[in-house]
């Protein structure tokens, strides 16, 4: 006996697209799965070769326009991917619908992996690791950051899950560019910990190695004490006076920027 092919289920809209069922493709995959919220999550997904199981939109015609326009690279995988919905139905996947009308569920990439690579030595590039983060598009903006230049991880320690989807919103999909992953300051990689602090030593008189552990507490309170114990060196941002911090994506943003000009083993890559 075969199994009979499922009909369209409702919501879904007949025509292009790879799935008449793209609903229940999503029910299968929605609970291991990685939401990727967005054109610009999907695209980044699957540009760094990320698993994509399903892919709707409510507008397939204009996601295929938008990746002729920005995506060509990716144009045939988006085109044998996006199955389309209505856009209530569409709506009812997101937790705010996004303007471009696309969502998608991706394959994690294994902790195993992740943790191989974070471990890796020599490294030709740093670590950056958000101590005990409270932000959520923050920590977000930061993986975008690290993969843009090109670090070897972003590494998070407390509460905060760097695969939460308002994280991979706030990261284009770029967690699948680099290694992202929680652990315990106990766990850290190895390499020098050059930790921020106001009290650290000017960043403009140092040069920061490849293998280093950049190291970020959160704005409100800064390093944990765990953190700063396992820190190697404190470091400081030049600030104006009366000035008590910077965001904490624009803290990584200038220290990543320094030790590329400084040295850094993908300058000029």
């Amino acid at each position: 006996m075969t199994d009979s092919v499922p009909g369209p289920v409702p919501g879904s809209v007949p025509g292009p697209g790879p799935d008449l069922d793209p609903l229940a493709a999503w029910r299968r995959h929605v609970g291991p799965c990685v939401l990727l919220d967005g054109f610009h999550a999907l695209k980044h997904a699957l540009r760094f070769g990320a698993e994509v199981p399903v892919a709707v939109t409510g507008d397939r015609a204009g996601a295929l326009a938008l990746a002729d326009e920005l995506a060509p690279d990716v144009r045939d995988a988006l085109d044998g991917l996006l199955a389309e919905v209505d856009h209530e139905t569409y709506a009812s996947l997101v937790p705010r619908p996004h303007p471009t009308a696309v969502v998608a569920l991706a394959v994690r990439p294994p902790r195993t992996a992740n943790l191989r690579a974070l471990a890796h030595l020599p490294r030709r590039t740093p670590v950056v690791v958000l101590d005990q983060p409270r932000n959520l598009g923050n920590a977000g903006a930061v993986i975008r950051l690290a993969a843009g230049f090109g670090a070897a991880g972003v590494v998070t320690t407390g509460t905060l899950d760097p695969w939460h989807p308002t994280v991979v919103r706030g990261g284009a999909g770029l967690h699948f560019a680099t290694a992202v992953e929680r652990l315990d300051v106990g766990q850290l990689p190895p390499g020098p910990v050059f930790a921020l602090d106001p009290e650290g030593e000017d960043i403009r008189g140092l040069k920061l190695p490849d293998d280093a552990l950049l190291a970020f507490g959160s704005e409100r309170s800064g390093l944990s004490r765990e953190l700063r114990a396992r820190a190697d060196h404190l470091v400081a941002l030049p600030m104006r006076p009366q000035v008590s911090s910077y965001n904490l994506a624009t803290s990584v943003a200038m220290t990543l920027y320094h030790w590329s000009v400084t040295g850094g083993a993908n300058q000029g890559s």
